[in-house]
């Protein structure tokens, strides 16, 4: 047995590494390629079938709910930490903290979808009153099953309701946002002796904020992802997303913290303990993932009722059935199987590539909650050019979000020097010779 005879100091600077600059220019590179991507496959798409702008809405709304989940759960997992403590926050306090002042930007996803493409995606907003839905009945346009759930519904699921309650929520998430960073930064600047205090503040204002996000964030899902089937209803559909966030963000979180560990300051602060606690933190989310996932599948399969077992049917047959085993495999199956051993995750390489491929299976997971709520795909996957802008489209906007991610990054120092964990954290790690 060998051990450190030495223990570590914080190094002069704590901002981020030069190379985060790199990371801005990178993508904006990678998110002007793919939005010329886009557009040139809208365009193949038009011409193919007639429905590549159709897809170019599609693909907009996964990039959105996409992007959406990296702020906004960023910011609820920032909360988490206020409210459990633990070392894991000194680590990714200040990259969840950036997360969530990227929240402009998705405010600005979200205008676009909003002014733009609404009557192209929901059918409460195509036929927003009693008068066009019934005309839309007698034309053949919608099912008398469409039309009732529109009548019944339209007191939530209006354009007028539905911007009022979208721009509510992004004021809430906004007042969290600065409330938490301007605390967040004046702590640094207190003595040592008040953290008790600023811990107990934090975790004041995380606790109900919690509550909070997961009613906001299930009020903007319903509006933005799920009424896009205006007959489907489902009581754990906002769960669904609100652990799927924490799925996405901690994964994003690990990539980032192991990015930054290649330098200064993260290098001294990133022990292969706190990286292996991720990943059983990680391990926690896709197991609690696929519980609710498969738990609503098998109660609406087994009680095979009529009013809900049409939004599988959807999903499964028409060769989606491929989409949703692939789905299993990509979402639960290989993280899980692969998050199962230790020394994956207190492998930086190994545990990145599993990071990686989880956000990739959170965009095809949504591609399969998206794609078949529109008559011309439910039980019907086919190859379209347009069908490629799911790939195209939310590369873009994810690029965008992640260069402007960047340089949230580089406006604040990247340890918290008064934490209370910070002295354990600096301890040397015990190697085996």
């Amino acid at each position: 047995m060998a051990h450190e005879s030495h223990t570590k100091t914080l190094p002069a600077s704590l901002n981020a590494p030069s190379f985060v600059d790199g990371w801005f220019s990178k993508s904006l590179v990678v998110g002007a390629i793919a939005t010329v991507a886009a557009l040139i496959l809208a365009f193949l798409g038009q011409s193919q079938d007639g429905l590549g702008w159709e897809h170019f809405y599609r693909a907009w709304v996964l990039g959105l709910a996409l992007t959406f989940g990296f702020a906004v759960g960023g910011l609820a997992l920032l909360m988490v930490q206020y409210c459990s403590g633990g070392k894991w926050g000194l680590l990714l306090r200040r990259p969840l903290e950036a997360m969530s002042r990227t929240l402009p930007l998705i405010f600005v996803y979200f205008l676009v979808m909003g002014f733009f493409f609404t009557k192209k995606l929901f059918l409460w907003a195509k036929y927003p009153d009693a008068a066009s839905t019934e005309s839309a009945l007698k034309g053949g346009l919608i099912t008398e099953l469409q039309a009732h759930c529109l009548n019944f519904k339209r007191p939530m699921l209006s354009p007028e309701m539905f911007w009022i309650v979208c721009l509510l929520c992004f004021a809430i998430w906004a007042l969290y946002t600065w409330r938490l960073n301007k605390l967040g930064a004046l702590r640094d600047t207190q003595p040592a002796d008040t953290t008790p205090m600023w811990i107990k503040k934090l975790e004041n204002i995380s606790g109900p904020g919690l509550v909070v996000y997961a009613l906001t964030m299930t009020a903007v899902i319903i509006y933005w992802v799920m009424s896009m089937d205006i007959t489907w209803f489902s009581s754990v559909y906002g769960l669904l997303f609100l652990v799927g966030q924490g799925y996405q963000v901690l994964a994003l979180s690990i990539i980032v913290a192991i990015a930054l560990s290649k330098e200064e300051p993260f290098k001294t602060l990133l022990r292969q303990t706190e990286q292996h606690d991720m990943g059983k933190f990680l391990f926690a989310f896709v197991m609690l993932n696929i519980y609710l996932a498969f738990g609503q599948f098998l109660i609406i399969w087994s009680g095979n009722l009529p009013e809900e077992i049409p939004w599988y049917l959807d999903r499964i047959r028409g060769h989606w059935g491929i989409i949703i085993t692939l789905d299993f495999i990509f979402h639960w199956l290989i993280p899980f199987s692969l998050l199962l051993s230790r020394d994956i995750k207190r492998n930086k390489k190994r545990i990145v590539r599993v990071c990686q491929w989880m956000i990739f299976a959170k965009a095809f997971d949504l591609f399969w909650l998206i794609e078949p709520n529109f008559k011309d795909a439910a039980r019907n996957l086919h190859f379209s050019w347009g069908i490629l802008e799911y790939a195209a489209l939310p590369v873009a906007m994810t690029a965008f979000w992640f260069a402007y991610f960047s340089k949230q990054l580089k406006t604040r120092a990247l340890v918290q020097t008064n934490d209370p964990h910070l002295a354990e954290i600096l301890e040397p790690e015990h190697a085996h010779a």
